[in-house]
């Protein structure tokens, strides 16, 4: 533990940002953040209402789905390296997001470059820090709490969970995090490891084999490994909301998470 939070420390000093500390503030005491796993296409049909009436959080390509309209999200993250580069699939989704006809806060990381100009729209872009805490438990809550670091961003959910937390917002329902990728990975003849990662929304053609490709050069050991880094890092997730006086619930049905205990929405 000595070496891993020495080494955070140094992480935390040459890659966060004082300016990139989210500054925008909770509106209301409840937020809900929306995964894109397939049971949020469930969600979606029961509860539409209570997704309209509260304020929802929204990530990755959550855009391009036709029910982002009636929801209308209050917050947006993107951290993917994948989502600041030129792809025609990304260009869409800023498109989408440019056009937006209401007040939204986009949620960026510190260090990313390209990002998009959304001068002149209704969305506003602030940049958190996504420097991944990995340290003696006082100095986890201490980085955790200044906004400078946060549990390893192994996916988008992580940095949604926790820019919930830093909005100040005292409830954080998970909707659409069903994680059961381990039910959908497995290694082909060629000794080539395959992952079908489906979402709430059907995906265009091609994006499996993007999937595909960025797997290719993965062992298995080395992505059940991310999977552990994924599941750790919500632990981590609910020991900083109990600290701070908050509360994470995972309303997704079927979810592979055991770090929050489980409602429905």
């Amino acid at each position: 533990m000595f070496i891993s939070s020495i080494k955070t420390i140094g992480k935390t000093l040459l890659q966060s940002r004082h300016r990139a500390r989210v500054k925008a503030e909770a509106k209301g005491d409840t937020i809900i953040v929306l995964g894109n796993g397939p049971s949020l296409r469930q969600t979606i049909d029961n509860h539409l209402d209570k997704l309209k009436s509260t304020p929802c959080l929204a990530v990755n390509f959550a855009a391009l789905a036709e029910d982002f309209i009636d929801i209308k999200p209050r917050y947006y993250v993107l951290a993917d390296p994948h989502f600041f580069s030129s792809n025609e699939r990304v260009k869409q989704l800023i498109d989408r997001l440019k056009n937006v006809d209401w007040k939204m806060t986009l949620f960026v990381p510190a260090t990313s470059k390209h990002v998009p100009d959304f001068s002149g729209t209704r969305v506003k872009v602030e940049r958190f820090n996504a420097v991944g805490v990995d340290a003696w438990p006082w100095l986890e809550k201490a980085l955790m709490g200044r906004r400078l670091a946060m549990p390893r961003p192994r996916n988008v959910l992580i940095p949604s969970i926790m820019i919930a937390l830093w909005l100040g917002y005292k409830k954080v329902l998970v909707a659409g995090a069903d994680h059961s990728w381990m039910q959908s990975i497995w290694v082909n003849e060629r000794n080539e490891v395959v992952s079908v990662q489906p979402h709430f929304y059907k995906e265009p053609e091609g994006e499996q084999k993007r999937v595909d490709s960025e797997y290719r050069g993965y062992r298995l050991h080395e992505i059940v490994h991310s999977f552990y880094v994924a599941f750790r890092a919500y632990h981590q997730i609910a020991r900083f909301a109990k600290a701070i006086g908050s509360e994470v619930i995972n309303v997704t049905p079927g979810s592979y998470i055991d770090a929050f205990p489980r409602s429905e929405l």
